[in-house]
């Protein structure tokens, strides 16, 4: 049988991640991907969700990585148990990877603390948990030095390593890479950041998962099923 990963409605939702996360480059704060999820979302409960955006640009997983001196701060590791534990979410969303692919962190590295911020987030608290893989970005040289260690190669090893880790410690995994399908014209002209069509590309992908695993978001649908009239509109084929 279909393993269902939450049935309940989501009351919070906490989004952890890098610049792209706190809404880099969509055109206002209503286009980020993490508020388009929240109203996704919002569509289908009685409840509305609970937003707390905890992105930071150039923000790495942890001081482990070689340019955190760089880096925006507080790393993921830091600010893990005031920008996620304290807030007990239902839903928690990371969106970690880029910027240490970027900064030449190790894949094992990554790997390891990635890890270990998810039994941290565990020993304490029981959200669901989604990882995203790797964001598309056209032009990985227009990182900003000294982070100019990525190619597409890393990118996708880096996608393998997430959803690795997803598996392996009972998270959902959301495969970015493979949805932006290398189209160009979801990334801002910067090369990396997404714009608005690339931020609701990503918010639909996430609630996609969510949706296919999550009988909770199916609660309110449910119960109007006993009482809605059946409708359909086929006024243009009788006019026909």
């Amino acid at each position: 049988m279909k393993r269902d990963w939450w049935d309940k409605e989501i009351r919070a939702l906490v989004t952890m991640g890098d610049s792209i996360t706190a809404g880099g480059w969509s055109s206002c704060r209503e286009r980020c991907w993490a508020k388009q999820l929240t109203c996704l979302i919002n569509e289908f409960q009685r409840v509305p969700v609970h937003l707390i955006n905890a992105g930071i640009g150039a923000n790495l997983i942890s001081p482990r990585s070689p340019l955190y001196p760089y880096s925006g701060k507080p790393s993921a590791s830091e600010r893990l148990q005031e920008h996620v534990i304290d807030n007990h979410p239902d839903l928690l969303v990371m969106a970690h990877g880029a910027c240490d692919a970027a900064a030449g962190t190790p894949v094992e590295l990554f790997r390891e603390d990635l890890h270990l911020l998810i039994q941290r987030i565990r020993e304490q608290i029981q959200p669901l948990i989604v990882l995203l893989g790797m964001y598309y970005m056209s032009d990985l040289t227009a990182f900003t030095s000294p982070f100019r260690h990525a190619d597409q190669d890393v990118f996708r090893r880096y996608n393998f390593t997430i959803k690795q880790v997803a598996e392996e410690n009972d998270c959902l995994f959301v495969d970015l890479l493979s949805s932006y399908r290398e189209a160009d014209w979801l990334v801002h002209h910067d090369g990396l950041h997404g714009n608005d069509l690339g931020h609701r590309l990503v918010a639909n992908r996430i609630f996609e998962v969510l949706a296919s695993n999550c009988s909770g978001l199916a609660l309110e649908t449910k119960a109007l099923e006993q009482s809605i009239a059946p409708w359909r509109d086929e006024s243009t084929l009788q006019a026909n």
